[in-house]
Parts: structure tokens; sequence; C-alpha cells
């Protein structure tokens, strides 16, 4: 069995893989989202990530379309308990920011969609620089003290306000972040690998990078002359006019080989074995997709592969 990695100092323990829910309500009607959230489970997976504003994007959404999926699901199995479960306030159309009133009632929406009396893994979305980070941290810290949510976590911060958050935290003796979800890959390292990395190592945070396979060019399946059918295609398609995404694509094509392994879980692979790096998220429309994505339990590069792959991604 696959031996699951904790978060930070928090008392959550996941699997190597957060399954994204950014799909469900979206590209993945309720029917395909259940069958890939049953796949995921039975390959022993336990994390699944979501928003409350996931997928206000699509037409005709409003935003929780895939926290009431998700919600549905947990409560057709029974398996609450057996599922971390990850989600986000600040971005959703009628909750948007972080004061103190939108973060507690974002929070009860969220419940009330998930069918749950508690959220496992709590994200600020986006940080809202227009809100004190002390407001933040004691909004977040009631809704630990009230049994509503078990950790609190950011995303889309700057290593000044992380940095600021934790402190605060610390100084008041409050619920302190355990985790951060920044945009990190392969070919997409700028974002994270610097200070905020720095930030989050001395501070012992857990890792959790979205866009793991850059929109799917990662996995593989964008090639020069070839169309590929996906809602994120413009966006996964354009590292292949880049020589950093070529790089890439052909080290990943090589460890690949060597592993008899698809692309996308060595890309996985990669990431999982970076600093402070707990679960990559991947998300999937189809059953089909999955076995790639939760292959990465599996899979350990060596160091050889791991410093190719860091070479070909550093172009």
């Amino acid at each position: 069995m696959t031996s699951l990695r904790r978060l930070g100092s928090s008392d959550l323990h996941v699997f190597p893989l957060a399954l994204g829910g950014n799909v469900f309500g979206w590209t993945a009607d309720e029917t395909r989202s259940f069958a890939v959230l049953d796949a995921y489970t039975a390959a022993g997976g336990n994390f699944v990530d979501t928003a409350d504003s996931y997928s206000a994007w699509a037409e005709g959404n409003e935003g929780g379309e895939s926290e009431t999926i998700i919600g549905k699901w947990l409560a057709a199995r029974g398996n609450r308990a057996d599922v971390v479960i990850a989600t986000k306030v600040g971005a959703h159309p009628r909750y948007k920011g972080l004061s103190a009133a939108t973060v507690k009632a974002a929070a009860e929406e969220s419940l009330r969609r998930l069918g749950t009396d508690y959220i496992d893994l709590y994200y600020t979305h986006f940080d809202d620089e227009s809100v004190p980070v002390e407001e933040i941290v004691t909004a977040l810290d009631q809704l630990v003290k009230d049994g509503k949510v078990r950790a609190v976590a950011a995303s889309n911060i700057s290593p000044e306000r992380l940095r600021a958050s934790l402190d605060f935290a610390e100084a008041e003796g409050l619920a302190r972040y355990v985790a951060l979800q920044p945009h990190y890959n392969l070919v997409s390292r700028e974002t994270y690998e610097g200070e905020l990395l720095e930030t989050a190592e001395r501070a012992g945070l857990a890792s959790v990078p979205y866009f793991a396979l850059a929109s799917g060019f990662l996995t593989g399946k964008y090639r020069p002359g070839t169309t590929v059918d996906s809602a994120r295609a413009q966006r996964a398609g354009a590292h292949l006019d880049t020589e950093r995404g070529r790089a890439v694509l052909s080290a990943l094509d090589t460890v690949a080989d060597a592993h008899g392994a698809e692309p996308a879980t060595v890309a996985l692979a990669w990431l999982a074995s970076r600093p402070t790096v707990a679960a990559p998220i991947a998300s999937a429309r189809t059953v089909e997709q999955l076995p790639a994505l939760v292959a990465v339990a599996d899979l350990t590069l060596t160091e050889a592969e791991l410093t190719l792959l860091t070479e070909a991604s550093a172009v």
C-alpha cells in the first residue's frame, strides 16, 4: 500500500497525488466526475482539491458546482472520514476577497455544498492585500476553533504576506498555515523557486502545486503538428513554441521510455521529489486519464534522471 505523506505540521496524511476538482461540473459532468472519484479512491487516493469558485468561468455556472458534485459523491459513498477535502475561499463571484465576514460566510456555503460539517484543509485562494493579514488569520483561526476547519493554508500569496501571516499566527498562538499551493511544474519554476520556496521550507510548510502538468502539456500529448481536443489546449500548446518546452518533452520521453511509464507520471514524479512538495495536483476528465496520474505513487526516479529533467527545464 502506498505510504501517505504528512501535510506540513498538520495531522493530515495524504496520497502523493491530489485529485483536482476543477473539471467537475465543467468538462466532467456528475456521472463522469463520480467515476473519476471512484477510480481515484480505488487506487488508494484520499486527497481531493476543489474551490468554492469552481467552475464559475463556465457558461451557465455560478460557482460551487465542483463542491456540490463532491458533496453528492461523499454522501452517496458514505466515505467522508476517509477523504481529505481541500477547498478555497476568496474567488467565488458572490464571496470575493478575504474580509473576516466573507471568509465566514463563504465557509458556511462550502460546508453546505459539500454536505459536511468540517473542511480538512481550507486555503485562501488568492491573497487579498486590501485586508490586513491579522484579520485573515484571525478569521481562519475562528473556523478552526469552531471545528469547521481542521487546517489552514494559502495559495497565490507573496513571500512577504506569507511571512507576515505566519509571524502573526505564531505570536498570537493562532492556527498557522500548514501548506502552500503554488503554481509549479517542469516548465514553470520561477513563481515558486526562490523566496517563496525558501519561506515555505523555513516554516515547515508542505506545498501542493497546481498546474502540475502545465494544463496538460506535460502529458506529452502536445506535439508539433498535433491537435488536442481540450478546453485548455491553447494554454498548454503554447509551451511547444519555447526552447524549454521542447527540451522538457525530450527529457520526459527519455525517462518515460526507461521506465515504461507515461510522460505525465514522470513529470509528477519530478515534482514530487522537489523540496517541500507533498502532493502535486492533477485533474482527470475521464477514468482513462487517471492511471498515469496515480502511478506517481509507485515511480521513483534516479538522481541522474532527476538531474536530466531539472537541467532540461532550466533552459
